[in-house]
């Protein structure tokens, strides 16, 4: 299948991961047909209803090794719906240049977004800072299971004179598709959503929740061998937007 022309930088991470594959890795339902992009069950496939949107925030999606290969990601969701999302392999001792040289670039504010707990009182913010004039948030997402991010944030010291967002869950994740380590962890769509709200964002935040929701309610369903509802997360999704562009016709 041809790369789509408006493919996003965790749909190229992707393909550069695998590439590099000494052997096929074989995530649960690996065996299923699936949409090589959205990586739902193909008949479920949502790709043409996927466009990302301009916000303030700049996202970097920092993934464990074989984090990206997982259908079951939900980083993907944020490059689908926020246009200036970047993803990089998580390396301890060779972080790759090209993210080093967004953290440091005059033109962003780096953020860990990360619970407070892991890091010292003085690095936490509960919303940003204002940035200094003409500095947009860059937000850092760890991605991975909650040890292997545990893991990246402690032994990552280019990250380690960051200030770190610590986002307090305001309702219990909707996930459903891994095993949670607790009630309040969210996955990583969800705490990008989150992130968009401190960043009074909210619209955009609304828009992933709601791309979320298809996501899941989808990946569920192919893997269950489940019929969608008649009214399903998608024709919500779609009425929603739809009502948002009438919006700003006015």
């Amino acid at each position: 299948m041809p790369e789509p022309e408006q493919s996003h930088a965790i749909q190229r991470l992707y393909k550069t991961r695998l590439a590099r594959a000494t052997r096929p890795y074989l995530a649960r339902g690996a065996g299923v047909d699936r949409c090589q992009y959205c990586m739902l069950v193909r008949h479920y496939c949502v790709c043409a209803h996927r466009a990302a949107r301009q916000t303030q925030a700049a996202f970097i999606l920092l993934m464990y090794d074989d984090e990206v290969l997982k259908p079951s990601n939900t980083g993907r969701l944020i490059a689908d719906c926020v246009e200036d999302t970047h993803a990089f392999i998580w390396s301890r001792t060779a972080p790759d240049p090209e993210m080093l040289a967004m953290l440091s670039h005059p033109d962003f504010q780096p953020y860990v977004v990360f619970p407070a707990q892991y890091a010292a009182s003085e690095r936490v913010v509960n919303v940003p800072n204002n940035p200094p004039s003409g500095k947009r948030p860059l937000f850092i997402i760890i991605d991975g299971t909650w040890r292997e991010a545990k893991k990246i944030f402690r032994k990552s010291p280019w990250l380690d004179h960051l200030p770190v967002l610590s986002i307090q869950a305001q309702a219990f994740s909707r996930y459903q598709v891994r095993d949670a380590h607790g009630e309040n962890q969210l996955a990583t769509a969800e705490v990008a959503a989150e992130t968009l709200v401190a960043n009074q964002e909210p619209e955009v935040a609304e828009y992933l929740n709601q791309w979320f929701d298809v996501f899941r309610e989808r990946y569920l369903a192919g893997k269950r061998q489940k019929t969608l509802p008649d009214r399903d997360a998608l024709a919500v999704f779609i009425t929603h937007q739809a009502r948002h562009k009438a919006d700003e016709a006015v």
